[in-house]
């Protein structure tokens, strides 16, 4: 069982869009750091990279998961007989 330092909402995060990593200030002075992906794979865990503290991430995972692009059918296409 992990230990969180606190529960924070992502809408508290600042995002880079470059890295698509979200961020959140951490006592130590660094940031805790959880990227995109980690959100649409459901975790939910941010951690500082130079300390030991973890934060959980609140979110709706709804809102982060991967849009599968799916190829319509090509309309006004004829079938041709063989």
């Amino acid at each position: 069982m992990s230990v969180f330092h606190d529960e924070v909402e992502i809408e508290d995060f600042e995002y880079d869009e470059e890295t698509e990593t979200y961020s959140y200030p951490c006592p130590c002075g660094d940031r805790f750091l959880i990227t995109r992906e980690d959100l649409e794979n459901g975790e939910d865990v941010a951690a500082c990279p130079s300390c030991s503290l973890i934060l959980r991430v609140i979110y709706d995972q709804e809102q982060f998961t991967r849009d599968e692009v799916v190829a319509e059918p090509l309309a006004n296409k004829e079938l041709i007989k063989c």
